[in-house]
């Protein structure tokens, strides 16, 4: 009997291995975001792997070039291509100073309406594109500067932030009046496909999860374009985008200025007459079967294996309990039963996010509403896969605007929600601290 159970123990021990192993990939270095999940083995979906790989990184022309499968840029848009602003499907950086450009972000624009709330500047839209095609102006350039904040930890050492400003010059269409503005850095873009497949009810669970005192979070409200109604929002620093294939379609109709059927109107605004002059050859530009495999490339890009939790990983991982960053940066969440990809049906992950929104304090805070977010509330960042950030692209930034050039200083910038986080950490020993950042270094 007692070798039947050892048997048995053993088989589901195999089991569990197994799933975990067809989930993720043992590659951590810096192609780590850029693999298939090992269990994806069919040739049909590697076909269609491969042909999203191709998509992203394809560099896209006007209308009218050679290859007309991959052109249609602009009118205006900010980036050639989806890794430009994704190096090694990664994050992306902040500018060092407003003499650099920004290479792998981009700046939100809105105004108020006080009837209408949140809505797109009547002149440049939903944001600033850099760029415009030949005889259209690109809007204008943004610029990041830095002071300098300095945090004492409880031991005496000091940290030095980096604390933003945006400016703008060279606006082409006439001043920013009234605008509220936003700063963001490309995020990483590997396991969305398990992301995609949270249920909302596993969302709305997480809500209503009892939580430490001064920690609340609840769900972005936002608009679906296929339903034509308002669901729960999964993507976006703000959680403001629905699922993933709206996700993909929003960046290529905002950053390279190409239509889709989501997305089917020009990148212009009224304002803008070159712009809606330019004429348009091939509607939409983004075919569906385009669409199709690049979410499914998306889709199936494999979360990076965690390290195994020695004696210092299993203490680093306590000492961030302890801290409360699991009430926020959740690592049990399992995913429905919809995804076109069998295999990340039914799934429990750990992607170290509730995909909440959390108010994130004044510090952080961009004034800026999105749908049923403020101005200071975030949706909760996954963490899996963070350690890798750095080999995958050495500017690799943390935080929504890429502030944090490192995971300490991300940690010292939680406040509101995340307050009693940032103090617990800033007691911790030096030993401590460093045992903490290790556990989040070998995710």
């Amino acid at each position: 009997m007692r070798l039947i159970l050892c048997v048995f123990l053993l088989a589901c021990a195999c089991s569990v291995a197994a799933q975990e192993s067809a989930l993720t990939t043992p590659v951590r270095s810096a192609d780590a975001y850029t693999k298939p999940y090992p269990g994806l083995t069919d040739p049909l979906a590697l076909k269609a792997f491969q042909d999203g790989r191709t998509l992203f990184r394809q560099v896209w022309t006007i209308q009218g070039g050679e290859d007309q499968r991959f052109s249609g840029l602009g009118p205006l848009y900010s980036r050639f291509s989806c890794v430009a602003c994704h190096p090694g499907n990664g994050r992306g950086f902040a500018p060092d100073g407003p003499a650099q450009a920004m290479k792998t972000m981009l700046v939100r624009l809105s105004v108020q309406d006080p009837l209408q709330g949140s809505l797109p500047h009547p002149v440049y839209g939903e944001q600033l594109n850099e760029f415009g095609i030949p005889g259209v102006a690109g809007e204008g350039r943004a610029h990041i500067s830095y002071a300098t904040i300095t945090v004492t930890l409880g031991d005496g050492e000091t940290v030095q932030l980096r604390q933003p400003a945006l400016s703008f010059s060279e606006l082409a269409y006439g001043p920013l009046d009234h605008v509220m503005t936003s700063a963001r850095i490309a995020p990483a873009v590997f396991g969305l496909g398990l992301l995609d497949n949270i249920a909302d009810a596993e969302i709305l669970r997480q809500a209503q999860q009892r939580k430490p005192k001064g920690i609340a979070g609840r769900p972005n409200m936002v608009w679906d374009i296929a339903q034509q109604k308002t669901v729960i929002g999964k993507f976006g620093w703000k959680a403001n985008v629905p699922n993933l294939r709206q996700q993909i379609a929003s960046a290529f109709h905002g950053d390279l200025g190409i239509t889709s059927s989501l997305f089917a109107i020009e990148n212009c605004t009224p304002q803008q007459t070159d712009c809606l002059a330019i004429p348009t050859k091939i509607m939409p530009e983004l075919s569906d079967q385009q669409l199709d495999d690049i979410q499914f490339y998306l889709a199936a890009l494999a979360v990076p294996q965690a390290e195994a939790p020695g004696q210092a990983l299993q203490r680093g991982a306590a000492l961030f309990r302890q801290a409360q960053c699991l009430a926020c940066h959740s690592d049990q969440l399992r995913t429905g039963q919809s995804a076109s990809i069998a295999l990340l049906n039914q799934r429990s992950i750990s992607p170290y996010t509730d995909l909440l929104l959390h108010d994130m304090g004044e510090g952080l805070a961009d004034h800026r509403p999105d749908f049923a977010a403020n101005g200071r509330e975030w949706r909760t960042p996954p963490l899996w896969g963070i350690g890798l950030a750095k080999q995958v692209h050495p500017e690799a930034g943390f935080l929504h605007d890429g502030r944090a050039r490192s995971l300490q200083e991300a940690i010292l910038w939680h406040d509101g929600e995340g307050k009693t986080a940032k103090q617990r950490y800033m007691t911790f020993s030096k030993e401590e601290r460093a045992l903490l950042l290790l556990f989040l270094e070998s995710l």
